[in-house]
C-alpha cells in the first residue's frame, strides 16, 4: 500500500484575510498553518498592529502573521475597490475584523461581495456582533472583558475587579471565527454556496464563564464574590496556588484518589480518615484549612521539585512558570508548536505554529509574515493573471503600494 504524501487539509483554499489587531488575525493564522492560501489584505500604511512597531516589526505581528502573503490596497481608491472586487470571485473565504459597517461604508459589504461570488464565505468579527443594541459600542478586549462579565470574577475577594493577562476576548473570538468559517466550508461543499458568517467577542466569551455562572446559580443569582485562584464555586479543595521556596505551585485535588495520593507524597497519611475530609464536599467546606496544610508542605521544596513529586504520584499540579520559563518550553519546541527563529529586523525570537495537529500533514514549519504588500506581484499574478504591466498601472493609480 502506497503512502499518500503529506499534504495540508486546506491546500487550495483561497482567503483574504483584512484582518487587525488579534481577532482577525489569529482566525487566518489558523487558515494559513493549515494550508490554505492566505492573502493579508492591508491599508497601503499597514494595518494597525504593525504601526506600533515604531517602524519595525512588532512581535506580536510576527506571531499572528505568519505563513501570509502580503498586499496592499487603498479600500477607498475606486481601482483599489475593483481589484478587491475581482480577488473576491477568486476567492473562498474573506475575514475582517473591522467595526459593523465599515466595509459597506466601502460599496464592499457583504451582500455587494456575496453577488460578486455565492461561493464566498464572508466571516465578520466584531465585538458585539452584526445586530443588537450594543452593535456600534465600541468594542477592544479590555471593554469586552469588562462588560462580558470576566472583569467582574477574575482577582481576589477583597480588590478591584481585574482584566486577565492575556487578550482571551480577541483570541476565543478569533478561535470560534475560524470554526464558523470551517463550518460554513463544510456546508459549502454540500450546496455549492457560500454564507455569512459572524462571531461577537461577547458571545464567545460567554461560555468561558460556565463555572462561575453555576456559582451565580448556586447563590441565589446574586453574584458571588470573587475568589482568586480558589475554586469559583467552593466545589474543591485543595484548589489554589501554594508559595514554594522559588515561587508556587497550582495543585488541584478533584477526585478522591488525587486527594489519598496527595496525603502520602505531604506525609499526612495520618488525615486520611479525618471526618472533615471524608468528601470532596467537606472538603470544599474546610478549604482554608487544607490549603494551610498543602502550603507547610510547599513552603520547603522549590516549585519545579514539588511539582515532579506530585506528578510521579499522580496528583494533578503544575509549577508557576513565567513567561521566559514557557517561551523555553522543551515539550512545546519538541513538538514544533514553538520554534526559534532568527528574525531579519528582531534577531533571534520564538514564535508559535498552529496548535491544531493534522496527522498525515508536513511538520510544522514558520514563513516570516509578510512586509507590507511584499507579494503584490506574486498574488496578483497567482490569483487574477495580471502582468508586470498590469501591476505596474495599479502602482501608478495609486491603488497598490508602490
Amino acid at each position: 500500500m502506497t503512502t499518500p504524501e503529506p499534504r495540508w487539509p486546506l491546500e487550495g483554499v483561497k482567503v483574504l484575510d483584512l484582518g487587525q489587531i488579534y481577532n482577525g488575525p489569529y482566525a487566518g493564522f489558523l487558515l494559513a498553518h493549515a494550508g490554505a492560501d492566505v492573502v493579508k489584505v492591508e491599508p497601503l500604511q499597514g494595518e494597525v498592529l504593525r504601526q506600533r512597531g515604531g517602524g519595525s516589526v512588532p512581535l506580536s505581528f510576527a506571531m499572528l502573521n505568519t505563513n501570509k502573503r502580503g498586499l496592499a490596497i487603498d479600500l477607498k481608491h475606486a481601482d483599489g475597490k475593483a481589484l478587491l472586487l475581482e480577488l473576491v470571485r477568486q476567492a473562498d473565504v474573506l475575514l475582517e475584523n473591522f467595526a459593523p459597517g465599515a466595509m459597506e461604508r466601502l460599496g464592499l459589504g457583504a451582500e455587494t461581495l456575496m453577488a460578486a461570488n455565492p461561493r464566498l464565505v464572508y466571516a465578520s468579527g466584531t465585538g458585539y456582533g452584526l445586530s443588537g443594541p450594543a452593535r456600534d459600542n465600541l468594542a477592544m478586549d479590555l471593554t469586552v472583558q469588562a462588560v462580558g462579565g470576566v472583569m467582574s470574577v477574575n482577582g481576589p475577594a477583597d480588590g478591584p475587579p481585574l482584566k486577565t493577562g492575556p487578550a482571551i476576548c480577541d483570541f476565543v473570538g478569533g478561535v470560534h471565527l475560524y470554526g464558523g468559517i470551517m463550518t460554513a466550508l463544510f456546508e459549502r461543499s454540500v450546496t455549492g454556496r457560500g454564507r455569512v458568517v459572524e462571531v461577537a467577542m461577547q458571545e464567545a466569551i460567554y461560555p468561558v464563564l460556565t463555572s462561575n455562572i453555576a456559582s451565580l446559580h448556586r447563590n441565589g443569582w446574586q453574584q458571588p464574590p470573587r475568589r482568586g485562584n480558589q475554586h469559583p464555586t467552593r466545589g474543591s479543595a485543595p484548589y489554589n496556588v501554594y508559595s514554594t521556596t522559588d515561587g508556587h505551585i497550582a495543585i488541584i485535588c478533584v477526585q478522591e484518589a488525587h486527594w489519598q495520593n496527595l496525603l502520602e507524597v505531604i506525609g499526612r497519611a495520618d488525615l486520611k480518615d479525618d471526618p472533615r475530609f471524608a468528601s470532596q464536599a467537606l472538603r470544599a467546606e474546610h478549604e482554608a484549612v487544607i490549603d494551610a496544610i498543602v502550603e507547610a508542605w510547599t513552603s520547603g521544596l522549590g516549585k519545579s521539585e514539588a511539582a515532579e513529586m506530585l506528578r510521579s504520584n499522580r496528583v494533578p499540579a503544575a509549577p508557576v512558570r513565567d513567561l521566559v520559563e514557557v517561551t523555553s518550553d522543551a515539550h512545546m519546541h519538541e513538538r514544533g508548536m514553538l520554534q526559534d527563529i532568527h528574525h531579519p529586523t528582531m534577531g533571534d525570537v520564538v514564535l508559535p505554529t498552529s496548535p491544531l495537529r493534522f496527522h498525515g500533514s508536513p511538520d510544522p514549519s514558520i514563513r516570516l509574515e509578510p512586509d507590507v504588500g511584499g507579494d503584490t506581484d506574486t498574488v496578483l499574478a497567482d490569483w487574477l493573471g495580471l502582468d508586470a504591466d498590469g501591476v505596474s498601472a495599479l502602482r501608478r493609480a495609486g491603488a497598490i503600494r508602490a
